[in-house]
C-alpha cells in the first residue's frame, strides 16, 4: 500500500532502499497479523483496530507540530474517495486471507501496479506504449497461473485479493492526482481519520471483547501499517521511485516467509512462477513508463 510520490532531497539512494524495504517488511508483518487476528475476531474489526491505531499515532506525531493545518485540503471529496478506496482495498484483502495462503494473495494483490497502467489511459488521459500493455497482459497471466483451473486457489475467494487490487489501483490513481495538491503528510492522515469513523459506526455490531494478547497485536498491526507508509514516504525523499520499484517487490519475498513461518505454507513451484510472473510485469510496466 503505497504513497508514490517523489519528493525533494533525491540524493541518498542506498538510505532510500534501506527504507523501502523495511516498509515491505512492515507490510507484510501488518498483513500476516491481520491473517492471524481474523481467525479470532470480524474483519470489521480487525481493520477498525487497524486504522484507530494508525490514526492516534499520527495524530500525537502530526497534531503538537502543525495543528489541524495537517488536516486542510484543497479537494475533500477526492480525499474522501481516495480513503473509501484504501478502506476497500483494506476490508477485500483481509476477508481474503481467510481462504488464501499470504504469500498467493499479496501477489495477486500486486496487481495494482498493471491495473494503474491500464486504467490510466481512460482515467488520466495518459499514453500507454505497446511494451507496457504486454505487461499488463503478462500480470493477468501471472494471476492465471497462481490460480490455474484445478489447483487449490482456483476458488470464488481469489477475486477478494483481485478486486482488493482492483480498489488499491483506484487508492493509487488518486493518490497520484492528489499528490500535486496537498502533502503526503495530509494524504495519509486524512484517510486514516476518515476510514476509523466510518468503521467506528460498523464495529459495535461486531464487537468482541479482545484478549490483552490480541489487543496488544491490535495495536501492532496498526503501529506497522501507519510506520510503514511513513518509512515509505521518506524513503522518496532519498531516492527515485524508478530505482526504488524493484524493492517494493520484496513485500511478496517477506509474505512468502511469514506465511511459511507462522501458518506453515510453503507456495507450490507453479505459484512461484505465477509470482515472477507478475513481479516482472510490474517492473517492466514501470520501466516502460520511465522510458516514455
Amino acid at each position: 500500500m503505497t504513497l508514490s510520490t517523489p519528493l525533494s532531497g533525491i540524493n541518498q539512494p542506498f538510505k532510500g532502499i534501506l527504507l523501502i524495504v523495511v516498509a515491505t517488511f512492515l507490510f507484510s508483518t501488518h498483513d500476516a497479523l491481520s491473517k492471524y487476528l481474523s481467525g479470532f475476531y470480524p474483519v470489521i474489526m480487525v481493520v477498525w483496530a487497524r486504522y484507530l491505531v494508525h490514526t492516534l499515532l499520527m495524530a500525537g506525531i502530526f497534531l503538537p507540530q502543525s495543528g489541524l493545518r495537517v488536516l486542510r485540503t484543497k479537494r475533500p471529496l477526492l480525499q474522501l474517495l481516495r480513503a473509501l478506496c484504501l478502506l476497500g482495498t483494506s476490508l477485500l484483502f483481509t476477508t481474503g486471507l481467510l481462504f488464501i495462503p499470504l504469500a498467493e494473495a499479496t501477489a495477486v494483490n500486486f496487481l495494482a501496479p498493471v491495473l494503474v497502467t491500464a486504467l490510466s489511459v481512460p482515467l488520466l488521459g495518459e499514453r500507454v506504449t505497446r511494451g507496457q500493455w504486454l505487461a499488463v497482459i503478462c500480470g493477468f497471466i501471472g494471476v492465471l497461473i497462481i490460480v490455474h483451473p484445478g489447483g487449490d486457489l482456483f476458488t470464488p475467494a481469489v477475486l477478494l485479493p483481485f478486486c482488493s487490487a482492483l480498489f488499491f489501483c483506484f487508492y493509487q490513481l488518486l493518490t497520484r492526482k492528489l499528490s500535486e495538491i496537498d502533502s503526503p503528510t495530509t494524504s495519509n492522515f486524512f484517510a486514516g481519520l476518515c476510514n476509523t469513523l466510518v468503521m467506528s459506526a460498523l464495529v459495535p455490531m461486531f464487537w468482541q471483547v479482545p484478549s490483552l494478547t490480541h489487543g496488544l497485536l491490535m495495536l501492532a498491526l496498526g503501529s506497522c501499517g501507519m510506520t510503514a507508509h511513513l518509512l515509505l514516504t521518506q524513503a522518496f525523499r532519498h531516492a527515485a521511485p524508478a530505482l526504488l520499484a524493484p524493492f517494493g517487490y520484496c513485500q511478496i519475498v517477506f509474505a512468502g516467509l511469514l506465511g511459511w513461518l507462522l501458518f506453515s505454507h510453503t507456495p507450490s513451484l507453479t505459484t512461484v512462477i505465477g509470482i515472477a510472473v507478475i513481479c516482472l510485469s510490474g517492473l517492466a510496466a514501470a520501466w516502460q513508463q520511465r522510458r516514455g
